[in-house]
């Protein structure tokens, strides 16, 4: 079958798993309103629809910046313990309800202190979210499994008390870390001393790299800082010349280093032009170890199902390589190795057996 026969019905049926994917940009429209008029904050709208069509607007300005920028109000609904157990939960119930199983949802804890909460409350406030939402998600028949990435703002100077709270939390849900934030004059070596932390603990980590930032911020990421996962990755294309790998793609797909690839994403941001020309396509063909995720679902208006329609309607995506990208997704999470394999034995593929 090819996926060109696939309805989206089937689409959102199939299991998938996302790595890389913002708990700050993945809010409800409705909640932000609800949450914004009990805190007191003002949005640029207080319709829902509206909201989410400003959102959309705003992100597709081409420049990683001011996409970034678009957080000032999910932030500022998420400083209290009610904003966050809200938002957390609802992640998870969303999620389940895109057909995911398994989940790797990644945050700041240095962004949500303005309302008073500690950066360990912050962590253990998410946590309960997420165990709650896991719990109904469960519930209702949609079993998902969400762990956290706790980021690094890279540029500020807190990158090495959040590598501690990974440390600190990594038997409490957290399964890794991350750097986030505007790559251009922020490298991730400026923050050497967490990431050799992080190995000495046995902390698995991710670094955004070669999203608006080129193949120095890949070789560093992954030579001088030692990451197991690239966040993005589009510019390890440059590496590459008529289907022939230079060194340091050679590297990434050989030792089969994942590439957390975002295609909505990347064209709001500008590292990529379109869906059908986005590198995932090419580097999937190429044997690298590509993932499919979303990044930011309120942000780029998107979920898992609709990237995976994108890719198959824009791209030529048959169900064998959406089944690729999730079964690479989970080789390449950050849980236990038995677990890992579990969940594609005994989820993924038969799940798609199911669909199909």
């Amino acid at each position: 079958m090819t996926a060109t026969r696939v309805d989206p019905a089937t689409l959102r049926r199939l299991p998938k798993a996302v790595l890389h994917d913002h708990l700050d940009g993945g809010l409800r429209p409705a909640t932000v309103v609800e949450l914004a008029a009990a805190v007191g904050h003002t949005l640029p709208t207080t319709d829902p629809d509206e909201l989410a069509a400003w959102y959309f607007e705003a992100a597709n300005s081409g420049d990683l910046v001011r996409y970034i920028a678009t957080f000032e109000h999910t932030l500022a609904v998420m400083q209290t313990r009610e904003g966050l157990l809200r938002t957390a939960e609802e992640y998870v119930l969303d999620l389940a309800a895109d057909g995911v199983v398994y989940g790797e949802v990644r945050y700041a804890p240095e962004l949500n202190t303005n309302g008073g909460l500690t950066l360990a409350e912050v962590v253990e406030t998410v946590q309960e979210g997420l165990a709650a939402g896991m719990a109904k998600a469960a519930a209702a028949g949609t079993p998902v499994r969400v762990f956290t990435l706790l980021c690094g703002m890279r540029m500020f100077d807190r990158v090495r008390e959040a590598a501690d709270l990974a440390v600190a939390f990594r038997d409490a849900g957290v399964v890794g870390f991350d750097i986030a934030g505007a790559e251009d004059g922020f490298p991730p070596a400026d923050h050497l001393d967490a990431f050799e932390h992080l190995r000495r603990e046995n902390v698995p980590f991710t670094i955004h790299a070669g999203e608006a930032h080129g193949l120095p911020s890949i070789h560093q990421a992954l030579q001088v800082c030692g990451a197991q996962r690239i966040g993005h990755g589009v510019r390890i294309t440059d590496d590459i010349v008529d289907g022939k790998l230079g060194r340091l793609a050679g590297w990434v797909r050989d030792r089969r280093i994942a590439l957390e690839m975002c295609p909505t994403s990347n064209l709001q941001t500008g590292a990529a032009t379109s869906i059908a020309e986005h590198p995932i396509t090419a580097l999937k063909d190429l044997g690298f170890r590509v993932t499919l995720n979303t990044d930011n679902r309120l942000v780029s208006g998107t979920t898992m199902t609709r990237e995976m329609s994108l890719l198959v309607e824009e791209a030529g995506w048959t169900v064998e390589d959406l089944r690729t990208v999730t079964v690479n997704a989970l080789r390449s999470a950050f849980i236990p190795f038995d677990e890992r394999e579990a969940l594609i034995a005994d989820v993924v593929l038969p799940g798609y057996a199911a669909a199909l």
